[in-house]
């Protein structure tokens, strides 16, 4: 049998991890009943996999191989460990035995069609607060590092190791019964949900470090998790919201970047190559969602989407209207980074000079300290108004603050044409 290139498996195995993580994860907490042994379990076989993959060959189906290593791995360590009477109590309520809403039932799929939504919604218990259901979502379900939560969350990556750590000790101190709910109980968690599908689809549109600006198997797990909720939820507007602002804002993707690789602005971007049918399905969904009084965050942020995607040219674009949006968004869902993207909107409306004010009022909140997105936007209106040196030093702090390198190029690229400093 020849070796397989190390190479080839690590990059293999990579692409697994992006593609089957939670399916992998899903079916081995069915046999756990534990969400950190099956973690482990997982983590085993994605290790195992390095190793096996470079003496074996790849396997065709990566995910089944992994599945079933991750799943003998947690048989063993339930016999070894005896977890099933040690760890029950946790995941089913004393004197419940396991039945139609345990983990370990197998429903037909047209209740909760997906085994990762199921665990979304699993970690979603209204036992834990919303910011540790969504990290854990994130982190369990999702697949992502603990760095890449804390980028989405605006907080370091100790904070959020110590948040997720939290969030499992609560689950084993406070018992609380891991039961996947049936469909008609999901509106009760449909908010923690549609949160961790929304940062999810941020993460992979944008992400947080890397050579590529998009992970587009994040961007399409999203997707997929929204269209699944509407199926389960025809008649919330605010999954009608999420659909529609996740399929108007990744109309753009494929005009993103230039053949090179080069980040392109909305201004630059080729709008004949946008996803008209993804647009014109976001428009509908959008509409639908507003008839909801009051309109929720994901409807309004769907709204300033469709505003651009609607638009035949970027001199068409109504920045007073998205100004009137961000207004309504501040409203109903008050946020340093819509605040942010408010103060850019207004520096198209109104002019840099009132932009530049509108973002120093944002200097002092210690959730954009450290965010890249604030010192570019300021560099960029300070460049228009003139004040060069300032805007260099903006150019710089945001150089050093982003870690996407399509992103940190293009930030260079503008520090570049500044010239050098004076003096």
């Amino acid at each position: 049998m020849t070796a397989v290139d190390s190479s080839a498996v690590a990059a293999a195995v990579a692409d697994a991890h992006r593609r089957e993580w939670a399916f992998v994860l899903a079916a081995t907490v069915r046999v756990t009943r534990d969400l950190d042994v099956a973690e482990e379990c997982v983590q085993d076989a994605f290790a195992g996999a390095l190793v096996d993959w470079r003496t074996r060959g790849i396997p065709s189906r990566p995910g089944a191989w992994l599945t079933t290593a991750a799943r003998r791995r947690a048989l063993n360590v339930l016999r070894h460990r005896k977890v099933e009477t040690r760890h029950l109590p946790l995941l089913v309520e004393d004197g419940v035995e396991p039945g139609p809403g345990d983990l370990v039932d197998d429903r037909p799929a047209d209740q909760i069609p997906d085994d990762r939504l199921r665990l979304v919604a699993t970690c979603c218990h209204p036992a834990l607060d919303r910011p540790a259901q969504v990290a854990l979502t994130l982190r369990l379900v999702c697949g992502l590092s603990t760095a890449e939560v804390a980028r989405a969350f605006l907080v370091s990556e100790s904070t959020m190791a110590a948040r997720i750590t939290r969030a499992k000790k609560k689950i084993a101190v406070a018992r609380i019964p891991y039961r996947v709910p049936p469909a008609a109980e999901l509106p009760d968690r449909v908010d923690a949900v549609l949160a961790v599908v929304h940062l999810l689809f941020t993460t992979g549109h944008t992400t947080p470090a890397g050579a590529d600006l998009v992970r587009r198997d994040l961007v399409e797990r999203s997707v997929g998790l929204a269209r699944m909720l509407r199926r389960l939820l025809p008649h919330d507007p605010a999954v009608a919201g999420l659909l529609a602002l996740l399929l108007l804002t990744d109309a753009r993707r494929e005009t993103r970047t230039a053949p090179g690789g080069r980040l392109l602005l909305l201004e630059e971007q080729d709008r004949s190559r946008w996803d008209r049918t993804a647009i014109t399905e976001g428009a509908a969904l959008v509409r639908e969602a507003l008839r909801a009084r009051p309109p929720t965050r994901y409807a309004l942020q769907a709204a300033i989407a469709a505003v651009h995607a609607e638009s035949p040219t970027w001199g068409d674009t109504d920045w007073r209207e998205i100004v009137a949006l961000y207004d309504l968004l501040t409203a109903v869902w008050p946020s340093p980074v819509v605040a942010l993207n408010r103060a850019v909107a207004v520096g198209f409306a109104q002019g840099a000079a009132a932009g530049l004010a509108a973002l120093d009022v944002l200097s002092g909140e210690p959730q954009l300290a450290g965010y890249g997105y604030f010192s570019a936007a300021r560099a960029d209106l300070l460049r228009k108004l003139g004040r060069v040196d300032e805007a260099r030093s903006a150019y710089e702090e945001a150089v050093l603050l982003t870690g996407n390198a399509v992103e940190r190029d293009f930030l260079a690229r503008r520090l570049q044409a500044l010239g050098p400093r004076q003096g």
